[in-house]
């Protein structure tokens, strides 16, 4: 996408406010490079390969002083191709480093906006509930009946993180329970997957580069 229309990336990411420009920019030098790095590490490589195969042929026949000429460029060949190899790895990681800086692209009807207030809505969910007098929001109405503690889910683990508490805890089980249920019985297999993740899941979830501080 970058390499086919750039300008639409800065556009777009211009929506959010942010100058992807000197990113993209720097991006596409560095995706150059890499690719040029990778067709000389290639032709390298096959050359390493077919001259190889001429060491065999010239021992057989005896030119044993063209053998070992021929095995001198097989070992420049093999000390250029590490090198090679090494600065194609850099500027791949560099490029990767520079693309995940970028915020992800809006959808076409987002549109330009400062705040809450502009933005647009798209679809509601079934009929606009019309609240009696005086109702509490959720998180009071969580505290009043002590079914969720969000205080002590700081103190424990941090922002984000609450504490179910007696009929809270049971809602909050019965509600994974029943979605478990209804995707199962629509198809899906459940899986227990491990707590922990490596550095690669994070990336893919999108979870890293910019959380990697709460991690």
């Amino acid at each position: 996408m970058l390499r086919d229309d750039p300008q639409m990336v800065i556009t777009k990411l211009a929506k959010k406010h942010f100058d992807a420009a000197p990113i993209v920019e720097k991006v596409l030098a560095l995706d150059a490079e890499r690719r040029a790095l990778q067709a000389k590490s290639d032709a390298l490589l096959s050359a390493q390969k077919q001259k190889a195969s001429e060491i065999g042929a010239l021992m057989k026949q005896g030119r044993a002083e063209e053998a070992q000429a021929a095995k001198a460029e097989v070992a420049a060949m093999k000390a250029e191709s590490a090198e090679l190899l090494a600065r194609l790895d850099e500027a791949t990681r560099e490029m990767n480093d520079n693309i995940v800086l970028m915020p992800n692209i809006p959808c076409d009807l987002v549109p330009e906006g400062t705040g809450a207030a502009d933005n647009l809505v798209v679809k509601m969910g079934g009929p606009e509930v019309k609240l009696p007098e005086g109702a509490l929001p959720h998180w009071e109405l969580a505290k009043k009946y002590d079914i969720v503690d969000f205080d002590l889910g700081v103190k424990i683990t941090g922002a984000g993180f609450p504490v179910y508490k007696g009929k809270g805890a049971k809602l909050q089980r019965a509600l994974i329970n029943f979605f478990l249920d209804c995707n199962t019985a629509a198809g899906y297999k459940e899986v227990e997957p491990p707590v922990m993740v490596n550095k690669e899941s994070g990336f893919g979830t999108g979870q890293l580069p910019d959380k990697e501080g709460q991690m």
